[in-house]
């Protein structure tokens, strides 16, 4: 099961009580006050895991609390601060606050194509009204969710001169706590894009050690898969392989927005095309409505460096084709390659590299 969005509620742990006591020991008259102090609550922590690739944890955990913190006792005895609890979320994870009205309901999609997020008062607030509290990409990194609560103070504290016997002590403060909502946009240096039955899987396959799955109908691909190319001896790079977009698809037709997001982050775009025109389309027709449909989703992936991956040259027709998109698109970059057969792949492969390295990352 595959999961990139995914509502919580997140609850630090309350700091324990301060404690007033009075030293009863014998032979120590007015042995005066020993309350301990509270323990401090447990925080909240998202730690970037690597090995992680998806939420479904916290799909099937979505409540998340910490304990609180042990309170104090006699004897200067303080009481125990409760351990953190750490949440792993896969790189990519942005973190957005959820306002109380939105706290109760299943929260909408933040980044819709024409409600791009724009800054308020320092902050990034979108149009639901969603603020961004935390994007994670770094492997390693960690983010405070919710910071337990501190704990209280004994009566230890408060004697003086003039109040050789106080009963004051103060409580622990409680802990954060919000609602959040949780989405995933996959890292990748680049990015296959086309329409269902491209060949987009197979190619994956062929130039990595990803086994996504290959059948002869569309949308066999119903999640992000993400592989490693091995270049050389010292360079690889990443590539996902990106669902089927079909007409429509910045409107959420299909699969839309579902995995749209996934492509904002790579550092580069690779339009697979079904150059031999097997599922009765034209290539030229499709690569104009892919580069649409982008463009309407997220102005700026217009602007992000792309090539073409013309594929199934060896069907019948596909040289014609091919020639007659060459004249529609001359100054693109076009890689005549079979993902089937092998063809082409050791070239594009060494283009994708070289991209990659002259862009950094997505941000």
């Amino acid at each position: 099961m595959f999961v990139d969005q995914v509502r919580i509620h997140a609850k630090a742990g309350d700091g324990g009580n301060g404690c007033a006591s009075f030293r009863r020991e014998k032979f120590v008259p007015k042995g005066g006050p020993d309350g301990g102090d509270g323990g401090r609550g447990g925080d909240i922590v998202l730690l970037v895991d690597p090995h992680t690739d998806n939420l479904v944890g916290l799909y099937y955990q979505p409540i998340v609390r910490a304990k609180d913190g042990g309170n104090g006792k006699g004897k200067q005895k303080h009481g125990k601060s409760a351990p953190r609890v750490v949440v792993k979320v896969p790189p990519g994870t942005m973190v957005f606050r959820l306002p109380e009205h939105l706290g109760a309901n299943v929260a909408p999609d933040p980044f819709s194509p024409e409600e791009a997020p724009r800054e308020q008062a320092g902050r990034k607030i979108d149009s639901h009204g969603l603020e961004l509290v935390a994007d994670l990409v770094r492997p390693g990194e960690e983010f405070l969710l919710c910071e337990g609560g501190r704990g209280g103070r004994g009566n230890i504290h408060f004697k003086s001169s003039t109040n050789r016997a106080p009963r004051r002590y103060t409580e622990g403060t409680p802990g954060e706590e919000g609602h959040f909502f949780l989405e995933l946009r996959r890292i990748a240096d680049a990015g296959l894009v086309g329409y269902p039955n491209a060949g987009k899987s197979t190619l994956l396959s062929r130039i990595s050690a990803a086994h996504p799955k290959v059948a002869p109908y569309p949308f066999t691909t119903l999640n992000p898969i993400v592989g490693v190319v091995q270049v050389d001896e010292y360079r690889r790079l990443t590539v996902a392989d990106i669902p089927g977009l079909i007409e429509g698809a910045h409107r959420n037709v299909g699969l839309g927005h579902e995995f749209l997001r996934h492509i904002v982050r790579c550092r580069l775009l690779v339009f697979v095309l079904d150059m031999a025109g097997s599922e009765g389309r034209e290539p030229a027709s499709d690569f104009a409505s892919l580069r649409r449909e982008l463009k309407l989703y997220d102005p700026s992936l217009a602007l992000r460096p792309w090539i073409v991956a013309a594929n199934k040259m060896d069907l019948p027709g596909a040289d014609e084709k091919l020639a007659a998109f060459r004249n529609l698109h001359p100054d693109a970059v076009v890689f005549p390659i079979s993902a089937d057969l092998g063809h082409g792949l050791p070239e594009l492969k060494a283009k994708l590299s070289e991209i990659a390295e002259a862009h950094p990352p997505q941000a």
